[in-house]
């Protein structure tokens, strides 16, 4: 399954996917078709770009459980419910389960389509959001564990002096090793450690202090 951003269409109607799938193709999307959603599941993955675009009623598996194996599955693009059978209940019930939208299949074109670009600029934001993770996450990997050491004192806002004294280390060590921090960190100031150290998960917001 291509990392191209796909509005990934799964119904059991054929002849629905098939007019669905050329509507979304003359707007300018990439789209995969799927009239078993067994065999959709078989084949996406948690790195799949893109959204889900789902009937509720299908006899393999309904929308729900396609919803629900999603979930299972950490898959993390946005689901739509595209349904000839919808109810207050079931909307509640979809809504509740993380879904993006859910739209009866009488709903304007334009209005389907509007769903759609908004689910795909609700992934876009996720990706980069997995990619600063991934990216930052690597960026703490490459500190040793004496590093972490001394980080882990910096950021509740000790003094040189109190590190080497809490780490039995020299002072000139600390200093050596908040150079190497920095550098690997890559950061000009405590603040800005800081910060970082939060959104890295390696340190709770409440435990940070700032000189």
């Amino acid at each position: 399954m291509s990392d191209v951003p796909t509005v990934h269409l799964v119904d059991d109607d054929a002849s629905f996917l098939t007019a669905m799938t050329r509507l979304l193709r003359s707007s300018g999307f990439c789209v995969s078709p799927w009239v078993s959603p067994v065999a959709f599941l078989g084949d996406v993955s948690p790195h799949a770009r893109g959204c889900v675009v789902i009937d509720l009623e299908m006899p393999e598996l309904n929308g729900f459980e396609v919803q629900s194996e999603l979930a299972r599955a950490r898959i993390a693009m946005p689901v739509i419910f595209l349904t000839g059978q919808g109810t207050v209940t079931t909307t509640v019930r979809a809504m509740r389960g993380g879904a993006s939208d859910f739209l009866e299949k009488c709903a304007a074109k334009e209005e389907v389509l509007a769903a759609i670009g908004a689910a795909l600029d609700r992934d876009a934001s996720r990706h980069t959001e997995r990619l600063r993770a991934h990216e930052l996450s690597s960026r703490f990997e490459r500190l040793t564990q004496r590093e972490r050491e001394v980080l882990a004192q910096v950021v509740l806002g000790k003094m040189n002096k109190e590190i080497a004294a809490t780490l039995g280390i020299h002072e000139r060590t600390v200093k050596l090793h908040r150079t190497a921090i920095t550098t690997k960190i890559g950061v000009h100031s405590v603040a800005e450690l800081v910060l970082l150290t939060q959104e890295s998960g390696l340190l709770e917001p409440e435990s940070a202090i700032f000189p």
